[in-house]
C-alpha cells in the first residue's frame, strides 16, 4: 500500500469504489520576466522640463538665458536638460515668491545658499566624530 492519497480508491460519483476520471488539466500559466535594464534617462527636453515644473517653455529658456538653469544644446539648436533641472526651476519659483528680487539677483542667492549648504555639511562631516556645544549647527 502506498502513501499517496490520490492513489486511493475514493468513493466514485455513484457511490461505489471505482476511482474516478482524473480532473482535467488546465493550461499552464506563461509569466514573462523581462531582464533587460532600463536606462536611466540623462537629460530632458525644454518641453518636459516646462511641463514639469509647471512653466512656460519661454519662462525656462530665459532662466536659461539668465544662467539660473543649466542646459545644454544639441546640433538642432534644441535646449537638454539635466534631470534635476525641475526641481532647480521649483527652487527658483520659491525664492521669486519669498523674495523680492528679480530672476537676475536670484542667481546671487541660489549660489549663496549651495555655498552656506556645502559649508554646514563639511562642519558635520568635521564634528561627526566629536560631540561638541555646537548644536545650533
Amino acid at each position: 500500500m502506498t502513501d499517496d492519497p490520490r492513489s486511493a480508491a475514493a468513493p466514485g460519483p455513484r457511490g461505489d469504489n471505482r476511482p474516478t476520471a482524473a480532473p482535467e488539466r488546465r493550461g499552464s500559466l506563461n509569466i514573462v520576466v523581462r531582464t533587460g535594464t532600463m536606462a536611466p534617462v540623462t537629460r530632458l527636453s525644454l518641453d518636459v522640463v516646462a511641463r514639469r515644473a509647471g512653466l512656460h517653455p519661454a519662462l525656462v529658456r530665459r532662466f536659461v538665458a539668465l544662467g539660473l538653469v543649466d542646459a545644454t544644446r544639441d546640433g538642432a539648436g534644441r535646449l537638454w536638460f539635466e534631470p534635476t533641472a525641475p526641481a532647480t526651476l521649483a527652487r527658483i519659483q520659491r525664492l521669486r515668491a519669498g523674495l523680492p528680487l528679480n530672476y537676475a539677483s536670484l542667481g546671487l542667492v541660489m549660489d549663496l545658499l549651495d555655498r552656506i549648504s556645502e559649508l554646514e555639511a563639511a562642519l558635520r562631516r568635521s564634528n561627526a566624530g566629536s560631540r561638541s556645544d555646537e548644536s545650533w549647527i
